[in-house]
């Protein structure tokens, strides 16, 4: 049986080392743990962190450009951002900690879900805004994850030991390399419906309480009506009635349960009933994502294609995926979905095609230079695997996934001074895991390590 190294340059990968490779996108450098206490943005009393706030400004740097891009991406439609970005500023600036960097971006994802990054990274995906229905529960929607933010939970969630990388685990691990049988189900599922699941699942049920409380006071101290958090409630619900797969993210990674809708009824007709009256804005919200909902037909063509990808039947998701690209040809997720099928199948010329239309469609956007770098790989085209893998390293600095990526393409070039490099530059970041043992491994059988 021939070592990796022997198999990259005999051209001979198989599905499991493909798999192998691109779960290195879940590599990321250790965050420092630092217990000790802090007084709480909100209450004032005292809590127990384990991330200062400059570690959580520099972990949503370092590692929300990553996540986004494994969302597809801010979406391009630059009346929708200005909207959101509107919205969340409004709310953020009415909450506890204003001095907070600040972003609010749609991204391009088509699972249901918000997330926020520890130092104000927010981000709505595509999938969760067809389903709010008025300004009001967006509002709700922004106030919740500004909460998450103001209470400090990922420091939280550090001191008390659980989850040091609280904002780092991207979609690959939660995707999992379970399939015993090398199939590639992990790969097709990077940035699917699982996206930030991981990222966010070590929010507690209490944390989730506090930020429903805290979303329900920044969102009527902007002027909307409370009603708006409970609609979003209610949404979320109906919705899991008819859409169970795509709302599994949004439950696990921020417990859903009918005690807190409870509590925001009862909030919403007690403590903030006096607000009843504010903004719920239906039409203006449906304004500002008329082009998303122009979409809409398209998108729920690409869900389809991803369940079936997550059950790996490949031919019938591509037929989905072509009938989303029929209605929205230039959709760049639709076009990186066809490339990731045509690689589970593959079809490598193909998903060339499809990554060139991608990038041809969003040039600023990273995900699908990685696609295409994995599919010149499976074609043996070292060079150019190397030059898309360089594009995706400049795109998103700092990322040891494309250090490591570089490192392979090198080696399969027989480049080893080269790929000793980029080897020692990932081994820099992680210390762990295939990806590092392989990189180590090599380092010492070219004497580049003792």
């Amino acid at each position: 049986m021939f070592h990796f190294g022997d198999r990259i340059y005999r051209g001979e990968m198989t599905r499991r080392d493909f798999l192998w490779l691109i779960s290195a996108a879940s590599a990321t450098a250790a965050i420092p743990i630092m217990s000790g206490c802090a007084r709480h943005p909100v209450t004032g009393e005292q809590m127990l962190v384990g991330i200062s706030e400059e570690q959580e400004v520099g972990i949503d740097r370092q590692h929300s450009p990553k996540q986004i891009s494994l969302d597809y991406g801010s979406t391009q439609d630059t009346k929708l951002n200005s909207y959101a970005s509107d919205i969340g500023t409004s709310l953020s600036s009415r909450s506890h900690r204003t001095a907070v960097p600040y972003s609010f971006r749609v991204v391009n994802a088509n699972y249901i879900n918000a997330y926020a990054f520890p130092g104000g990274t927010i981000a709505a995906t595509r999938g969760i805004m067809l389903e709010v229905e008025n300004e009001a529960e967006f509002a709700g929607l922004m106030g919740h994850e500004i909460g998450h933010v103001n209470a400090r939970h990922s420091a939280q969630r550090a001191g008390q030991g659980l989850l040091a990388e609280i904002a780092v685990v991207t979609a690959t691990v939660a995707v999992g390399a379970s399939d015993s049988a090398g199939g590639w189900a992990p790969l097709v599922g990077i940035a699917g419906q699982v996206g930030a699941s991981a990222l966010l699942a070590s929010y507690s049920r209490e944390n989730e309480r506090e930020a429903d409380s805290l979303g329900m006071e920044y969102m009527t101290r902007a002027g909307y009506s409370p009603d708006g958090m409970v609609g979003l409630m209610n949404v979320l619900v109906r919705q899991s009635k008819s859409k169970p797969g795509m709302l599994d993210t949004m439950f696990s990674s921020h417990p859903m349960s009918d005690e807190r809708l409870a509590s925001m009824k009862a909030d919403a007709s007690g403590k903030y009933s006096k607000f009843a009256s504010g903004k719920v804005e239906r039409e203006r919200y449906m304004d500002h994502t008329a082009g998303l909902r122009k979409l809409k037909p398209a998108i729920e063509e690409q869900q389809k294609g991803e369940r079936l990808m997550s059950k790996k039947s490949f031919p019938e998701a591509e037929g989905h995926f072509d009938t989303a690209l029929k209605r929205a040809p230039t959709d760049y997720t639709g076009l990186c979905l066809m490339a990731k099928c045509q690689v589970a199948q593959k079809n490598y010329d193909k998903a060339k095609e499809y990554t060139t239309l991608a990038r041809q469609t969003n040039p600023r956007e990273a995900q699908a230079m990685q696609l295409s770098g994995v599919a010149n790989l499976a074609t043996k085209n070292y060079s150019r695997a190397y030059q898309e893998f360089d594009a995706y390293d400049r795109m998103l600095p700092g990322n040891p996934n494309a250090a490591f990526l570089k490192g392979v393409s090198l080696e399969a070039m027989q480049d080893r001074p080269g790929a000793a490099r980029e080897y020692q530059r990932y081994l820099k970041s992680v210390q762990s895991g295939a990806q590092a043992k392989h990189a180590a491994t090599q380092l010492r059988a070219w004497g580049y390590a003792k």
